[in-house]
């Protein structure tokens, strides 16, 4: 039966790597899977929309709604502004400021595509005109949006509880440090290319007038700078759950963007609202069919026999981690962080656990893993939405995008894997 399963990963790989619409990818594995395998589907869509009714699953369209309303509104625009009045003068202070401002945005939306939407239009234009290379700038706020499925809430985090059975609050702290790290490593690698760039540098202000400026711009994004404070203190202070936190996001964010920013207008606002749906029905379907597919491999017993089939390889802990980590990124290439989560981490969890990796440690190396697809090519969705808010072209942006991969990124995901209180500290520290 192992070989029917990943004769059906095989064509689900083959099929979105072709650009087919996702349920039919995963039609085609369950055909595969149901006149191959002869496994039964008496029951398996109704138990599929029974698993869609759970409330947690309820948090991921109120974010997603949530970070949509966030780019039209002018909460990003404030955000940017704000941050930008502490380093906007230092050379290369203004990618510093997107990778933080990418961060700001990642724990209100829950969303990798939001950064780059909502700091893109206003950044990288700026970007330019200040001297980057209008492909270095377009990759940096690209590769920085991965931050949005790192930083808590994440939607990857929620499918990820929700189907290993792991808490949501100790996944979301999981990916935090992770997250943080990989900002920093990213506002570094940014201060040493900013080096080679002929940059325009506003003048330095003196302390009086910096203090001046980060005051008034600080007033302005004190409503947009207590959306992420409600959301994880309410999370982690155990006032509300995620999908309570997710609905207050969408509720404090509408008043906002209309009467605080005003960026908000009847007809963006229901834009806004119409690309939210488009995005959930997609995300809904996917999560049907996936769950599905992954609840045969489950039934058919896949977990437990590629786990003695990778054991009888080896034992090793650091060349399995290793394997995974290749796996994992592998997956991420070709398709989205969503789709891999489900079906991907029930099939890998039982190997985790046998080589004492916890759940929540693991929630961290697929977050890392996965969130990076969303830059890699082929699938590489937000870089190639980037190439689109930059105007440029993908081929131009690539390259830039991978040197950033490789020497802000790739370090951390391997630091996750072998360093586990770098992603289990903050879980202890709240009791999880």
């Amino acid at each position: 039966m192992i070989e029917v399963a990943m004769l059906a990963i095989g064509v689900l790989v083959v099929a979105l790597t072709l650009g087919v619409p996702l349920p039919y990818c995963f039609g085609a594995a369950l055909a595969v899977m149901y006149f191959i395998g002869d496994v039964t589907m008496k029951g398996m869509m109704l138990w599929g929309v029974q698993q869609l009714s759970n409330p947690i699953l309820l948090a991921i369209p109120l974010f997603v709604l949530a970070g949509t309303i966030m780019s039209e509104s002018g909460i990003a625009a404030s955000l940017l502004r704000f941050v930008n009045a502490f380093i906007g003068h230092v050379r290369g202070g203004l990618g510093v400021v997107a990778a933080v401002s990418c961060a700001i945005i990642g724990a209100i939306s829950g969303s990798g595509l939001t950064g780059i939407a909502a700091i893109g239009p206003l950044l990288i234009p700026e970007m330019v005109e200040r001297g980057y290379p209008r492909e270095y700038a377009t990759a940096l706020i690209a590769n920085s949006s991965i931050l949005g499925l790192l930083i808590p809430p994440s939607v990857t985090m929620i499918l990820y509880g929700w189907v290993t059975d792991t808490s949501i609050a100790a996944c979301f702290l999981a990916t935090l440090g992770p997250g943080l790290l990989i900002m920093l490593s990213f506002s570094v690698v940014n201060l040493w290319m900013s080096r080679k760039f002929p940059l325009i540098l506003d003048e330095k202000p003196s302390p009086r007038e910096l203090a001046g400026e980060v005051s008034r711009r600080g007033l302005v994004a004190i409503p947009a700078l207590l959306l992420p404070v409600i959301i994880l203190g309410g999370i982690y202070g155990g006032i509300v759950t995620p999908t309570e936190a997710a609905a207050i996001a969408v509720i404090y964010s509408i008043p906002v963007g209309f009467l605080v920013y005003k960026g908000l207008k009847l007809p963006n606002f229901l834009a806004a609202g119409k690309e939210a749906a488009t995005a959930v029905g997609t995300i809904m379907v996917m999560i049907l069919f996936s769950m599905i597919l992954s609840q045969m491999f489950v039934y058919e017993s896949i977990p437990q026999k590629m786990v003695s089939a990778i054991f009888s390889v080896t034992e090793n802990k650091i060349l399995l981690l290793i394997f995974i980590n290749i796996l994992l990124f592998l997956v991420g290439m070709v398709v989205n962080d969503a789709t891999a989560i489900i079906l991907i981490a029930p099939l890998l969890l039982p190997l985790m656990t046998a080589i004492d990796i916890s759940p929540v440690q693991f929630a961290a190396i697929m977050g890392v893993n996965t969130a990076m697809g969303g830059v890699t090519p082929p699938y590489a969705s937000i870089l190639y939405l980037g190439a689109r808010v930059g105007n440029v072209k993908v081929t131009k942006v690539i390259p830039p995008a991978m040197f950033l991969i490789l020497t802000g990124y790739v370090p951390v995901v391997f630091l996750t894997s072998f360093w586990p209180d770098l992603s289990l500290f903050l879980p202890r520290l709240f009791g999880y």
